[in-house]
C-alpha cells in the first residue's frame, strides 16, 4: 500500500463571512484585486440568515441564533490571514474544507471545531461515520447549553427593517449621532450597504462629499468592467478591503433619492479622505456641505492627489490663468459697487481695479421674462432682489478698506473681458458668504474637473443651504420685492420741483457721476431718479461720448477729468443730502449737495477744480464759496496754477453821464466754454500775416528736429496745429508726453503730443500776442450745462470767425468787458441773445451803463413773455430764484 498524500494547505485573507459555516477568502494581492473563493465548513451546518425579498424569492427571516453564529465568526476572522484545506468539491463547484487560524494546521485553531464547541453550528452526523471529534464537541455544547442549545429561540431572531419609509424623518431623528454599523456590501468605492445596530435597519449609504468611479451594468444588470469608468474596480477593492464586514460608526447627514448620505468613521481613519488622497475619488459639491467635521481635509486630500496626478487625476491639468504671488493678495478701499457681485477697489498705489466676488451669481432676470415695450428697463430696480443685493454691499463696503485674495482669473470669452475673481473680507467677515447667507446671491456650480473656484467654496455652499432652508432672499418665492421707480425729467420735473423746494433737505443716494458737477440721484423715500446739477459753481467738463450715438468721444476741458475724479471719489454711491433751488429747461434739478456735512460746491472750488459762478453771489453759501476760491488762488491749485493777482477794477467817474463809444473792427477767433472771447483787431491783421509768413519761411528753411525739445510749463514755443502749420503757443501743462498749449495769437487751446512742439525762433518771441481776451459786458450765462452750451453755440453763430465792431465798456482784472455790434446790421449781439432767451442781464450800478442796461432788460423781458429757452418754465429770477443774483 502507498501512504496518503499530505493535504494541500492554502493561505488567504478572510474577506467576508456569509454565515456561521461559510466564508469568502481572498488570495494574496499580486498587482490587482486577487482571486476569491468561498470555503464551506465540512460536516456542519449553521442557522440560515434572513434574506430580503427578490423577484425570484420572498423575504425570509433569521433562523434562531443565525446572527450570533455569523457575528461570532465575523469578529474572529475578518481581515486576518487564514489557512484552509479543501477536502471535497461538489459537481456544481462548491468547495468544502477546514479553515484554521495560526501559523500551521497542526497548531492552529480549527474554526469548524470552535463553532461546534460554541453551539453555533450543528454537526451533519449523517456525513460522519461513528464517533468523531465534532460529535464529542457538540455533545459537550449541548450539555453546557451553549449557543443554540440554550433554547429561547424567539429571543435570538432579528427583526430586520429592510426599508425606511421616510428618509427625511429618519435623518432628522438621528440628529448627527454616530450609529454603530456593520458594512455588508460594497457596491462601488463610495456606496455601501450596512446594518445599523442595534435596530437592524438595512440601508444603502452614499459616502458624503466624494464620488468614486462608477460601474456600468450589462444586459443582466451586472457590472460590466469593459463599460465601467476607469479605476472603478480598483476603487471598490480599496474600500472593500478596508470596510467590508468591519465594525464602523455612521453619521447620517442627508439623503439622495432612496439612499442615505453620510460619513463612515473607522477606528483607523476616514475612508473618504483616504480615497481622495489616493486618487480613487473626487470631491462633489452637492453633498460636501453636509460632511461631518467640515470639508477642509477632503479638499486638501484631493489637492494632494491632483498634484501627484494619481489615478483619476492622471490627465489633470490646472485650469484658468496663473496668478503671480505679488498679485495674489491686496488691500484697498471700495469706491463703487457694480451690480451685486463686482466692486471697484482703489488699491494702495492709487489704481482702481475691478474685481468680482468669486463663485457667486447675483440675482438676474429669467431668460424668458418679457421686457415691456416702450419702457426703459432698469435691471437694478426691476430684477427681484438685485437692488437689495446692491444695497447690502453698498452700505457695508463703500469707503471701507477690504482685503482681497485672488482665487482665479477667468479668461476673456464670448465678448466678455477677463475677470479677476476674489474672496473679499471686511475684517473677519467673508462678503461672499454673507451675501449668499442672506439670499442675495447664489453659488455657481462647476464641473468636477474645474478647480477655478473660491477658496471658501464649501462655506458658500453651506451658507446657501441654510438660506434655502430658511427661505431667505432669492429663495423666498412668496415675498418678492417690487420697486416702482419713476424718472423725473422734463414736465415731471416742473411738477416735482415745488415738493423738493418745500422739503428743504432731502436724503438721496448718488447712483452715477457724469462730471464734477453733474450726477444722477435716487431718492429712496420717493422712489425717484433725477439728474442733479451743483449750484453756484462753474465746473469744467471731462471727456464724454459724442451725442447722437455716433460713437467717438468729445474732448474734455482742462481739469475736467480731475473734477470728475474728485467728485466721484467723494460721493459715488454715498448717502448725501440735497437742497433744490430750481430746474433748468432740460428738467435737471439745480441746488446744493452735502456729503458728510460738507458742501460739495465749496469743496470743488476749494480744490481749484471749479470757479465760483455769478449766480452764487446772492446765495447763503456766497461767503463760503468766495473764501474757498480765494484760498485756491493763493495756493495756486489746479485751475489757478498760473494765476496772477487781479488788477483792481478800474473806477469809473460817477459824474460821467454817457458812455464812451469807440467801436473798432475785430475778427473773433475763439469762443470759450466759459463765455470768454478772443479776437484780433483788424488794424493788426497785416502785422500778423507778415509774422506768420516769416515763421513759415523759418521752419521751411530750418525744419525742427522731432523730440529735441521738452516742453515746460510757461514756455513760449512753436506748436504744429492740425492743419500742419506752426503757430506761436504757450505751454500750460505737460503730462506724460501730452502737452496742453494756448495759441497766443488766436486764443484757442489744444492737447497734443510733445513731438509737435519745438523751440520758437528768437525773432518771434518779443512781439505781443495778437489775440485779445474779452468778455461781454452786462450779461451772464445760466449755470445749467445744456443751457450754457446752447447759449455759447448761439453766440458763436453770431460772432465766431466774423468781423464785428467792438466797444470797450469797462475793465476788470486785466480783461476788457465789451459790447459787440455786427458790422453789417449794427445789431447789438448781446441784445439779440437776450431777446432769444439764451443769456441773462448782469446788473451793474455805474451810471454811464444804465441806458444800455435798460435796453438789455427790455430785450430780456421780451424773451420772458415769449417763454424762450431759459425762460420756458417761467421767470427763474422771481420768487425763490434769487440765487441767480437778480435784485428783488
Amino acid at each position: 500500500m502507498t501512504s496518503a498524500q499530505p493535504p494541500q494547505v492554502l493561505r488567504g485573507i478572510a474577506k467576508q463571512v456569509l454565515s456561521g459555516d461559510a466564508i469568502i477568502v481572498r488570495g494574496q494581492p499580486k498587482g490587482g484585486p486577487p482571486p476569491e473563493r468561498q470555503i464551506n465548513f465540512s460536516n456542519v451546518v449553521a442557522p440560515r440568515l434572513a434574506r430580503r425579498a427578490t423577484a425570484n424569492a420572498p423575504e425570509s427571516q433569521d433562523e434562531p441564533y443565525a446572527w450570533e453564529s455569523r457575528e461570532f465568526l465575523r469578529k474572529k476572522v475578518i481581515g486576518k490571514e487564514v489557512l484552509f484545506v479543501i477536502e471535497t468539491k461538489t459537481p456544481t463547484g462548491r468547495e468544502y474544507g477546514a479553515v484554521y487560524i495560526g501559523s500551521d494546521i497542526t497548531t492552529g485553531e480549527n474554526l469548524t471545531e470552535t463553532m461546534v464547541s460554541e453551539g453555533l453550528v450543528s454537526v451533519r452526523r449523517e456525513s460522519i461515520r461513528g464517533e468523531s471529534r465534532l460529535t464529542e464537541l457538540e455533545e459537550q455544547a449541548k450539555t453546557q447549553k451553549k449557543g443554540k442549545w440554550a433554547g429561547e429561540d424567539a429571543q435570538h431572531q432579528r427583526e430586520i427593517k429592510w426599508n425606511v419609509d421616510n428618509l427625511r424623518t429618519f435623518v432628522d431623528k438621528a440628529k448627527g449621532d454616530r450609529k454603530n454599523a456593520v458594512i455588508e456590501h460594497v457596491r462601488d468605492g463610495s456606496t455601501v450597504r450596512a446594518f445599523l445596530l442595534p435596530d437592524n435597519h438595512h440601508i444603502t449609504l452614499m459616502i458624503s462629499g466624494i464620488r468614486c468611479p462608477m460601474f456600468k451594468l450589462d444586459g443582466e444588470n451586472k457590472p460590466d468592467k469593459n463599460l465601467s469608468e476607469p479605476f472603478a474596480e480598483e476603487a471598490r477593492y480599496y474600500t472593500e478591503s478596508r470596510l467590508l464586514q468591519r465594525d464602523v460608526e455612521i453619521v447620517l447627514e442627508t439623503f439622495n433619492n432612496n439612499n442615505f448620505v453620510g460619513t463612515i468613521f473607522h477606528p483607523n481613519g476616514n475612508i473618504a479622505e483616504s480615497l481622495l488622497r489616493e486618487g480613487f475619488a473626487k470631491c462633489v459639491d452637492w453633498s460636501m456641505t453636509t460632511v461631518t467635521g467640515g470639508p477642509e481635509k477632503y479638499r486638501q486630500a484631493e489637492k494632494q492627489a491632483k498634484e501627484r496626478k494619481l489615478r483619476v487625476w492622471t490627465n489633470y491639468k490646472p485650469t484658468g490663468l496663473q496668478i503671480s504671488d505679488k498679485d495674489k493678495e491686496f488691500t484697498g478701499k471700495v469706491v463703487e459697487v457694480i451690480n451685486g457681485d463686482a466692486l471697484n477697489v482703489k488699491r494702495q498705489d492709487g489704481s482702481v481695479k475691478k474685481i468680482f466676488i468669486a463663485s457667486i451669481r447675483p440675482p438676474r432676470s429669467e431668460g424668458d421674462t418679457p421686457k415691456p415695450e416702450g419702457k426703459i428697463f432698469r435691471p437694478l430696480y426691476e430684477i427681484p432682489w438685485l437692488y437689495e443685493a446692491r444695497e447690502f454691499l453698498r452700505k457695508k463696503l463703500i469707503g471701507q478698506k477690504v482685503h482681497c485674495s485672488v482665487d482665479y482669473i477667468q479668461p476673456a470669452q464670448n465678448n466678455y473681458p477677463e475677470k479677476t475673481c476674489c474672496t473679499v473680507k471686511l475684517g473677519d467677515v467673508n462678503i461672499g458668504e454673507a451675501m449668499v447667507s442672506k439670499g442675495y446671491a447664489t453659488v455657481i456650480r462647476y464641473r468636477q474637473d474645474d478647480d477655478q473656484r473660491a477658496s471658501c467654496y464649501d462655506d458658500l455652499l453651506s451658507a446657501e443651504a441654510k438660506a434655502i432652508k430658511s427661505g431667505k432672499g432669492l429663495h423666498n418665492k412668496k415675498e418678492v420685492p417690487i420697486h416702482r421707480v419713476a424718472e423725473v425729467s422734463s414736465d415731471k420735473a416742473k411738477d416735482f420741483l415745488p415738493f423738493l423746494q418745500r422739503a428743504g433737505s432731502t436724503d438721496a443716494v448718488v447712483e452715477f457721476v457724469a462730471s464734477g458737477s453733474r450726477m444722477r440721484l435716487y431718492i429712496p423715500r420717493e422712489t425717484r431718479l433725477l439728474t442733479f446739477l451743483l449750484g453756484g459753481i462753474s465746473c469744467p467738463r471731462g471727456s464724454r461720448p459724442a451725442p447722437g450715438g455716433a460713437g467717438g468721444t468729445l474732448p474734455g476741458e482742462p481739469f475736467g477729468e480731475d473734477a470728475l475724479k474728485f467728485t466721484k471719489n467723494l460721493i459715488l454711491q454715498r448717502e448725501v443730502t440735497i437742497e433744490v433751488d430750481t430746474i433748468d429747461r432740460g428738467g435737471n434739478f439745480i441746488g446744493w449737495l452735502t456729503v458728510e456735512g460738507k458742501n460739495l460746491s465749496v469743496l470743488l472750488v476749494e480744490e481749484g477744480l471749479s470757479t465760483m459762478h455769478a449766480t452764487a453771489e446772492s446765495s447763503k453759501f456766497s461767503q463760503q464759496l468766495s473764501e474757498a476760491q480765494q484760498n485756491a488762488k493763493s495756493k495756486k491749485l489746479n485751475m489757478w496754477a498760473n494765476y496772477v493777482e487781479e488788477e483792481k477794477e478800474e473806477k469809473i467817474e460817477d459824474t460821467a453821464t454817457e458812455r464812451k463809444i469807440d467801436y473798432k473792427p475785430m475778427l473773433i477767433t475763439e469762443v470759450r466754454k466759459d463765455g470768454k472771447l478772443f479776437g484780433q483787431y483788424c488794424s493788426e491783421g497785416s502785422a500778423l500775416e507778415k509774422m506768420m509768413d516769416s515763421l513759415a519761411q523759418e521752419f521751411t528753411t530750418n525744419p525742427p528736429l522731432g523730440g529735441s525739445y521738452t516742453p515746460k510749463k510757461g514756455d513760449l514755443c512753436a506748436a504744429q496745429f492740425v492743419d500742419g502749420v506752426w503757430y506761436r503757443a504757450k505751454v500750460e501743462k505737460n503730462t506724460g508726453g501730452q502737452v496742453t498749449v494756448f495759441y497766443v495769437d488766436y486764443g484757442n487751446r489744444e492737447v497734443m503730443s510733445a513731438t509737435k512742439c519745438t523751440t520758437l525762433p528768437g525773432g518771434f518771441t518779443a512781439q505781443k500776442p495778437f489775440a485779445h481776451e474779452m468778455q461781454m459786458a452786462l450779461i451772464k450765462f445760466h449755470d445749467d450745462e445744456e443751457t450754457l452750451t446752447d447759449a455759447l453755440e448761439a453766440l458763436a453763430g453770431e460772432v465766431l470767425d466774423r468781423e464785428v465792431q467792438v466797444n470797450k465798456e469797462f475793465r476788470i482784472g486785466g480783461v476788457d468787458y465789451v459790447s459787440i455790434q455786427k458790422s453789417d446790421t449794427k445789431a447789438d449781439v448781446a441784445r439779440t441773445l437776450l431777446s432769444q432767451g439764451f443769456i441773462m442781464v448782469d446788473n451793474r450800478r455805474e451810471k454811464k451803463l444804465q441806458s444800455l442796461l435798460i435796453d438789455y432788460k427790455a430785450a430780456q423781458d421780451e424773451a420772458k413773455r415769449k417763454h424762450l429757452n431759459i425762460w420756458c418754465y417761467g421767470d427763474v429770477t422771481e420768487d425763490d430764484a434769487f440765487e441767480f443774483g437778480m435784485e428783488r
